[in-house]
């Protein structure tokens, strides 16, 4: 079916090659434009032309945005947007959908000044949420799974990376993954982008070496074999796993023939920025703590970082200077990382935060959600995503306002009428 979209507001295409950094980020010259329209066939864009050209080869529209359940599979549908602007399907590369249990108690602990320690003895922490996702069943996790993808797509993300990591054996991590490919498989839900992060904490009972050890011996051949995880990953972090336990597990996974993310420098700099750019991985995220020298050593490398704004809003800690990316032409990007202690599943909010707590320019803020995480994370079809341009998948949010910037401006609720996921036009409820 030929969608022709007309009657457009801005569009912020963000197209070209590869990342963007620097200065580029904000040049709005050569990443918004107006008076244009797309033409969109099956799943992908095919055309990005001027509004009234595409009127007088397509004819007037036969449709608003609010009306397209008529619409016909044997000609072109012309619809009018009604001067509502576009930009890019949401790209959420570091996230955590699958688990089980509430740690919300937890809250009132923090506040209390508990330590880690002290709230894994009182029966939270993330060992909690390990047990509870050990006795889940798998058709509970896909429940609970779903349940957050639809929150996530509501809020425009149209492709959305996930881990294992909360089961810590060989048996629930493989589980997770199968209700991570099931999550896959689903019609008119955001594609998903699958790692294994077995490496992601000690589990009760078992000593920190005998547990790395089974990651490496146990784990990763099982995760290799049963074949659903594009990438793998480690929370190397004092006192998670070391730089050379996380060495040891990278090189052991890209021998595998995953490709390669990591957390790093959360709490302090422990200098997992210098091994991310070493090993060259495709993202190292958290990073907030990350020296300025392991910064420009993960730029030289070709690493992204990507900044996870939502765990220090959750954790009540600062922010890292996001406008330091710009400054110093760092490639850069943010996701959600929703998991039991950050909620969090709606990029809007995050970018409200940036522009509006850390005066981040919007349309930085905007590639740092699209065409940047978008090639860390690329799209199970193989066409490009992230951007607006002839021949990527026809995925993009339709914000209800003629301004592209409202889509960071609305953080409580979505701030889009629709989304258009591989051509298919889905309302939003406001």
């Amino acid at each position: 079916m030929r969608i022709v979209l007309v009657d457009v507001g801005a569009i912020a295409h963000l197209s070209g090659d590869g990342s963007i950094s620097g200065k580029a980020s904000i040049d709005e010259n050569s990443l918004i434009t107006t008076q244009k329209g797309i033409v969109i066939d099956s799943n992908k864009i095919v055309e990005i032309r001027n509004s009234e050209e595409l009127i007088d080869e397509y004819g007037l529209p036969e449709f608003d945005i609010s009306n397209t359940f008529s619409l016909n599979s044997e000609k072109a549908n012309v619809i009018s947007l009604g001067g509502r602007s576009i930009i890019p399907g949401l790209v959420d590369s570091h996230s955590h959908l699958i688990w089980a249990g509430d740690r919300s108690r937890e809250i009132r602990w923090k506040l209390m000044g508990k330590s880690y320690t002290e709230i894994a003895s009182m029966g939270g922490g993330i060992n909690s949420t390990v047990s509870d996702t050990r006795k889940s069943s798998s058709e509970n996790l896909l429940k609970l799974s779903i349940d957050r993808l639809k929150e996530a797509f509501r809020s425009g993300t149209t492709h959305i990376e996930t881990k294992s990591g909360y089961g810590l054996n060989t048996e629930t991590e493989l589980r997770i993954l199968e209700v991570s490919k099931q999550l896959s498989d689903l019609e008119n839900m955001p594609s998903i982008d699958h790692t294994w992060l077995g490496a992601h904490a000690i589990p009760k009972g078992m000593k920190h070496k005998e547990y790395f050890e089974s990651v490496l011996s146990e784990q990763l051949p099982a995760i290799v074999e049963q074949g659903i995880a594009r990438s793998a990953d480690v929370f190397c972090e004092p006192g998670w796993f070391t730089l050379e336990e996380t060495e040891d597990i990278m090189k052991e996974s890209r021998a595998e023939g995953l490709d390669l993310r990591l957390h790093i420098d959360e709490f302090v700099d422990g200098g997992g920025g210098g091994l991310a750019a070493e090993l060259k991985v495709d993202s190292a995220d958290h990073a907030h703590y990350t020296s300025s020298s392991n910064r420009s050593k993960m730029k030289s490398a070709g690493v992204n970082t990507g900044f996870l704004p939502g765990t220090p809003y959750s954790m009540g800690s600062s922010w890292p200077n996001f406008n330091d990316m710009i400054d110093n032409d760092i490639t850069w990007s943010i996701a959600s990382d929703f998991n039991p202690n950050n909620q969090i599943l709606s990029l809007p909010f995050l970018a409200s935060l940036l522009v509006n707590r850390c005066r981040v320019d919007p349309l930085a803020t905007l590639i740092s959600a699209t065409r940047n995480p978008a090639e860390t994370t690329p799209h199970p079809s193989g066409l490009i995503h992230g951007r607006l341009e002839k021949g990527a998948i026809a995925n993009l949010n339709i914000v209800n306002s003629p301004n592209w910037e409202s889509w960071c401006s609305k953080p409580s609720h979505t701030p889009f009428h629709s989304t258009i996921l591989e051509g298919n036009i889905i309302k939003h409820e406001l």
